[in-house]
């Protein structure tokens, strides 16, 4: 009678061991995340292969291009945050192939492909002594602009390599609760 309530005693503490050490273990996903570099805006960031640097962000209801000869106008049903970033790569050529307008409530939001062909869009090649500048468009609601973080990396899914996480800063809000000093038309021209 004692071995089998002994049997039953380290039966329950190995159980009790396996799920401790489940629960307390990092994810997978955890280990292999990408690397944070931080940094605000007006700052440099240097990731492992390149260097970024936030210029501005503007705030728009409307974006102006032209595809293919023809202005175009796009609408969304928020509003369009536009950062201008200047890229350089560190000591080779390097890519940068992502980025994410982290809001405040942790909503992510890639950057639109509904502007992929105009100047600047992702994915941006960059070689050493090169300075390259790019315009980040993202479709956001209103009340994800203030707070925001722009991450930006070198690889679609950058696992063990460094992440850009640049914080946007503080932005003051309307009584509609759009961000003070919105744009109605914003033009996405060459020239940035």
């Amino acid at each position: 009678m004692i071995q089998r309530i002994a049997n039953i005693a380290v039966l329950l503490l190995a159980a009790l061991l396996c799920y401790g050490m489940q629960t307390t273990k990092p994810h997978y996903a955890d280990l292999t995340a990408p690397i944070p570099v931080y940094g605000k805006i007006g700052e440099t960031i240097q990731a492992r292969t390149f260097d970024i640097a936030v210029d501005k962000v503007v705030f728009a209801r409307t974006l102006k291009f032209d595809r293919f000869g023809q202005k175009k106008l796009l609408t969304t049903g928020g509003i369009w945050a536009i950062v201008t970033a200047r890229l350089d790569a560190r000591d080779r050529s390097a890519m940068v192939a992502a980025a994410t307008w982290q809001g405040p409530d942790g909503l992510n939001y890639r950057a639109s492909e509904r502007t992929s062909l105009a100047a600047g869009a992702l994915p941006v090649a960059l070689d050493p002594g090169v300075a390259g500048r790019t315009r980040l468009v993202f479709e956001i609601l209103p009340s994800q602009a203030a707070d925001a973080l722009l991450l930006v990396s070198g690889k679609l899914a950058g696992p063990l390599d460094s992440e850009a996480r640049v914080a946007l800063g503080a932005v003051a809000l309307q009584a509609d609760g759009v961000p003070e000093g919105t744009i109605e038309t914003y033009e996405l021209s060459d020239a940035f």
